[in-house]
């Protein structure tokens, strides 16, 4: 499963299912489906590259409508998602598209609470956490949690919104206000879920949220995304403006810590 070959199919999926459509947003506004389509595609890239082992076992954290899990689980992959939305009972029935394209049962999908999850050890060698992490809160409590479920020398591999990124900052204040920790009674858990309001962080301050773990930061792993705005994605090949970004944050402090808009980096136990 090449990954041009499955956006081709999940393009032709989007076009039926209005619903997915909304959620990965980029085939629903000719405009900006260059903008939106770069950004996911550059993500999964980086989580391709990021898992080395062959017929791995991940957790999906906060694995949304199942897309990213559907993608591994086609590549051979064993795959569990977990989530707390709304649209839990709406991921199931896209298998029956996806199978149509491989083997998709390895993929299992729990409506769970990743502090549920306390007390268990080494399952997982991968934990995706795909702009999840802002959301879970306790953080540090959840991040022992992780580290607990891989299995020696596993990794959580963490993409994540730039939380210096100003553009965003602004979006979000007009949003949620300052309020960046909030809580809700859940009725199918029947119980209180504290969870991060979009509580995005800096490169610098998520590095210090992983030092009070024994989680291991892998700098080479590092990279940041989106710069360009959707009329440059629209004027020049997505391979152009890739190369482009990947200059410009590697040589100005200023515009990778407060213009870029997201980041993607590795932690290994």
């Amino acid at each position: 499963m090449e990954l041009d070959y499955f956006f081709q199919l999940l393009e032709a999926e989007l076009l039926d299912n209005k619903d997915i459509a909304k959620y990965h947003r980029f085939a629903n506004d000719p405009y900006l489906y260059n903008f939106r389509k770069s950004y996911l595609y550059q993500r999964y890239q980086f989580l391709l590259d990021s898992i080395k082992k062959p017929n791995a076992t991940i957790l999906d954290l906060g694995c949304g409508y199942g897309t990213t899990a559907i993608l591994l689980t086609l590549l051979g992959h064993k795959v569990h998602g977990i989530t707390l939305e709304y649209y839990f009972d709406e991921i199931e029935p896209r298998l029956a598209y996806w199978s149509q394209f491989g083997d998709c049962s390895n993929l299992t999908f729990e409506y769970a609470d990743l502090f549920d999850f306390k007390g268990k050890s080494n399952q997982y060698d991968y934990v995706l956490a795909i702009d999840t992490l802002h959301h879970i809160e306790p953080i540090t409590e959840g991040l022992q949690i992780l580290y607990q479920l891989l299995n020696k020398g596993g990794k959580i591999i963490v993409c994540e919104e730039n939380g210096h990124n100003w553009i965003a900052n602004l979006k979000h204040i007009r949003e949620r206000g300052f309020k960046r920790i909030s809580s809700y009674y859940d009725e199918r858990l029947q119980k209180t879920i504290s969870f991060g309001n979009e509580n995005t962080r800096s490169l610098k301050d998520w590095l210090k949220v992983f030092s009070k773990t024994l989680f291991v930061y892998n700098p080479e792993s590092l990279s940041y995304i989106r710069f360009f705005m959707p009329k440059k994605h629209n004027k020049y090949p997505f391979k152009q403006i890739v190369e482009k970004e990947n200059k410009l944050w590697k040589t100005s402090c200023f515009l990778r810590e407060f213009c870029f808009f997201g980041f993607n980096f590795t932690m290994q136990k």
